[in-house]
């Protein structure tokens, strides 16, 4: 048995959980999903079990990287309407409220179901909290890392006790600044997408018809405000046809005909979003939202600097959109290749198997000879 938390702020950890534990369980793992996100209705049947736990943040939205369920940007501390009680227990964690009915909860029942499933491995996408307390119960620990700035108390104790560590970015991308003494546990696999770069893309605009840009958002929150949006769709006129999906647009579970039939598409820089534009193979506009520790700003910088067919706005403006977007269209989306090349999860599965190794057979994680657990790709 695996158990996999994943976070419940947007849609991209658990859509990379369930990427990753189809595979897995197709290749004999029993993989449980532990989240305060529900099981989505398209989760495969028979493929994942599914925990779902309590909120620890008065179901309020927080910050990417929180600590057991999430940094809220608000509520109480167990429903008094008080603010929440030292949540970083004096700055060494990300979010323990103190007298929290939701944390004690969440944290009891991720601890019953250790106790119970026995997992041989606990894999954290993402929350220092729950890595730590994983490892207090003799889990073996695989902890994702998210870019930008992950040197702080928290990283470096989550961080620190895992067995593990994996990037879903290209190698030497330079994405995240670990803290002293884990960079030696880190692989960074590639990004990670829920569609094969090799599917067909949609059909192609009629020709003499207007050039196609799709605006992604998301579920977490985007870089975008909705006067950006209409100013934008002001600006192209009928040169360009603009589809808007996420937030101030229409949300599809299936983005592939929107991202792979569009010359150009308009992003923020969150990992998913990012590996979905790249396994479509279209040139892109990213424009970074603020996030905790700097992280879609860090990818934007890595983005603009790496020869990547994209061009990096502060904002969602620009004074001559039609003429940015031809430029954009004309970058080569192939390149993209190098970020989303379809082996992520073959990587992430050899990572995982050098961990179960370790386990079964008392090697260290850096030593072990890898299990094969499918190739996850």
């Amino acid at each position: 048995m695996i158990g996999w938390y994943a976070h419940h702020h947007g849609r991209g950890h658990v859509h990379r959980a369930l990427a990753l534990a189809a595979h897995l369980a197709g290749a004999g793992e029993q993989v449980t999903v532990l989240s305060s996100t529900p099981r989505p209705a398209d989760a495969p049947p028979g493929t994942v079990a599914w925990v779902e736990l309590p909120r620890d943040d008065d179901g309020l939205d927080g910050g990417l990287d929180g600590g057991l369920g999430g940094r809220p940007v608000g509520g109480s501390g167990g429903g008094s309407g008080a603010g929440p009680v030292d949540p970083t227990a004096h700055g060494h964690l990300h979010w323990v409220p103190r007298h929290h009915d939701g944390l004690r909860e969440r944290t009891a029942a991720v601890s019953a179901w250790i106790a119970e499933h026995r997992p041989r491995a606990m894999v954290v996408d993402v929350s220092q909290e729950v890595a730590l307390l994983a490892r207090l119960h003799g889990v073996p620990v695989v902890s994702t890392v998210l870019p930008g700035d992950r040197t702080d108390a928290a990283h470096a104790l989550g961080l620190g006790v895992s067995d593990a560590l994996v990037g879903f970015w290209p190698a030497g991308a330079g994405l995240a600044r670990l803290p002293a003494g884990v960079s030696d546990r880190l692989t960074e696999v590639g990004a990670l997408s829920r569609f094969d770069p090799h599917r067909p893309a949609a059909a192609a605009r009629a020709a003499g018809g207007p050039r196609r840009a799709t605006l992604l958002g998301g579920r977490g929150g985007d870089a975008w405000t909705s006067d950006e949006v209409e100013r934008l769709t002001a600006a192209l006129g009928d040169a360009w046809e603009l589809t808007v999906l996420g937030s101030g647009g229409a949300w599809v579970d299936d983005p592939w005909t929107a991202l792979s039939g569009a010359d150009v598409v308009l992003t923020h820089a969150g990992q998913n979003a990012l590996a979905e534009v790249a396994s479509a193979r279209r040139p892109a506009v990213v424009v970074p939202a603020e996030r905790p520790h700097d992280e879609q700003r860090s990818t934007g910088r890595a983005l603009a600097g790496g020869g990547w067919p994209v061009r990096v706005l502060d904002r969602l403006d620009h004074p001559d959109w039609p003429a940015l977007l031809d430029e954009v269209a004309a970058l080569d989306g192939g390149a993209w290749a190098r970020w989303c090349d379809g082996r992520a999860g073959e990587r992430f599965g050899e990572v995982l198997g050098v961990v179960l190794a370790g386990r079964l057979t008392g090697a260290s994680a850096g030593t072990a000879r890898p299990v094969p657990v499918g190739a996850v790709g």
